[in-house]
């Protein structure tokens, strides 16, 4: 799938202007945004993902590479894994740590049943194939990786 572009770009970086505005507790729980370091630039860089795990002993987050491992923000915590995360208006210095396949496909199959209707529409959004099975989930998992955010 195509990274957005456009519109559809400008729309999709629409919730980083929520937390800009301190209004991120309106996406609390579901999404949070992820403050990380150009590859490049070594500038700062921002993106807003949903989170597809929390695990509120330990506060790790677990996020998806939706469009894989070419997005922007997966190939810079590939460089720099240290990050900062927000959630709602809780924020926290994280380490960036890409799960292995089986892992990720079992964070991916909890999340298909935790939330099964969107878990179904994202992998059509995707072109991926997810019935359900634990084999959907290992091959999905080799085409969206799952980074798991550790605090600090």
């Amino acid at each position: 799938m195509q990274r957005p572009r456009g519109l559809t770009r400008i729309l999709a970086r629409m919730p980083i202007w929520l937390y800009r505005l301190h209004l991120g507790w309106i996406l609390d729980g579901r999404f949070l945004l992820l403050t990380h370091v150009g590859r490049k630039s070594g500038l700062p860089r921002q993106v807003v993902l949903e989170v597809v795990k929390h695990d509120p002993a330990t506060g790790v987050v677990y996020v998806a590479s939706g469009f894989g491992r070419r997005s922007d923000w997966f190939r810079n915590i590939l460089k720099t894994p240290e990050v900062t995360v927000q959630m709602g208006n809780r924020r926290w210095a994280a380490v960036a740590q890409v799960l292995p396949q089986e892992e990720a496909a079992e964070i991916l199959g909890e999340y298909a049943r935790e939330h099964p209707k969107a878990a179904h529409s994202l992998a059509r959004l995707l072109g991926y194939p997810a019935d359900g099975s634990p084999d959907s989930f290992r091959v999905l998992a080799e085409e969206i990786p799952i980074v798991a955010l550790r605090p600090r």
